[in-house]
């Protein structure tokens, strides 16, 4: 009979050093910084109590989905100014910072924050690279930013933040994402965008095997040449990607407690990390939208340790796994993952 995991408390998993892969500016949004700029720019979203279900998930509500993405519609209308994306995107990281984590890799949508005031989408690019060099300088983590375009826009306008993110490679921006609803929306329009900006230096990480099937999965290696799938879970759905990917070494960005809550597994028991890993698959944990998902890549290790039996060997692992799949040269790889390895308890 297997002994059951033993309790720790939640310091223990916050003193662990970690690396964060995938986290969504958007989705990391302090509750407390809404109603400040709420009150500041007139926003009809006053009180705590009726603006928490508008922007976090819930224990009531469904787990799907479109009650995950509902939430994105409301926090896009806070994008408000230079200052209060600045201000987000030191926050995301301090936050991280204060979670232990070493290296955060925050990923952001140009064209979600310049909605609300239509502000042009090289500024509001250079506003949160300045909010980050910021961020970085007070908090001591290593940060650097990916871009995000999504696949309902057009082809045209993820070219255009691509080549904004290409221009500006000196100035932190390491990688460009695929995101959004993959169900209703193919890759396929953006797969030159995608070979021209890793041509031209950026590495590419994107969305997929989420809420499609695993056949989006080779698509994104084999067409998009991903180096990192955003999620990827489905994946275990056909034997032969589950082959490409291991073949092709490919880090697949987990996000438990996200799947869960977007309806992506209908439980943490049918969560099929403990398979990827079994399969041989390269994969990293991550918090995705920690605001949206009331959670820190803390929660993320402590459940992946007490609920899914993950042994903190294995915790070890994926942790270093993280640091060796970053954007960064091999030298900074390297030493990152050394010194987690030096630092990450053994037992």
């Amino acid at each position: 009979m297997k002994e059951p995991t033993p309790h720790r408390p939640a310091e223990f998993y916050q003193a662990l050093p970690k690396v964060e892969l995938h986290r969504h500016l958007e989705g990391s949004l302090r509750l407390v910084t809404l109603l400040e700029v709420a009150r500041a720019h007139g926003l009809d979203l006053l009180g705590t109590d009726r603006l928490r279900p508008l922007v976090q998930v819930g224990a009531d509500d469904p787990f799907t989905s479109q009650n995950f993405l509902s939430k994105f519609e409301t926090l896009r209308k806070f994008y408000r100014s230079p200052d209060v994306i600045a201000r987000i995107t030191q926050e995301a990281i301090a936050d991280a910072a204060m979670d232990n984590v070493r290296y955060l890799e925050l990923r952001f949508t140009p064209v979600a924050l310049s909605k609300a005031e239509n502000f042009p989408l090289a500024e509001v690019i250079d506003w949160v690279i300045e909010g980050a060099r910021q961020a970085q300088r007070e908090h001591s983590i290593l940060t650097r930013l990916i871009a995000s375009v999504n696949r309902h826009e057009s082809a045209q306008l993820a070219a255009q933040v691509a080549q904004l993110a290409v221009d500006r490679r000196a100035s932190g921006i390491v990688g460009l994402d695929l995101a959004g609803n993959e169900a209703n929306f193919p890759a396929s329009p953006f797969v030159e965008v995608f070979q021209e900006a890793r041509q031209a230096g950026l590495h590419i990480t994107v969305h997929a095997g989420e809420w499609g099937g695993a056949g989006n999965v080779a698509q994104a290696i084999t067409q998009l040449e991903a180096e990192r799938v955003g999620h990827g879970v489905r994946v275990m759905e056909d034997p032969a990607v589950v082959a490409l990917a291991r073949e092709r070494a490919t880090t697949f960005e987990v996000c438990i407690t996200s799947n869960y809550q977007t309806g992506v597994v209908s439980g943490l028991a049918e969560h099929p990390v403990l398979n990827m890993l079994a399969a041989g698959l390269n994969v990293t944990l991550n918090t995705d939208d920690p605001g949206i998902s009331q959670i820190t890549l803390s929660d993320e290790y402590c459940l992946a340790f007490e609920k899914m039996g993950i042994s903190l060997a294995m915790l070890r692992e994926r942790a270093l796994a993280a640091a060796r799949a970053a954007f960064l040269p091999q030298d900074e790889r390297l030493g990152l993952a050394a010194s987690l390895e030096r630092e990450f308890p053994v037992a």
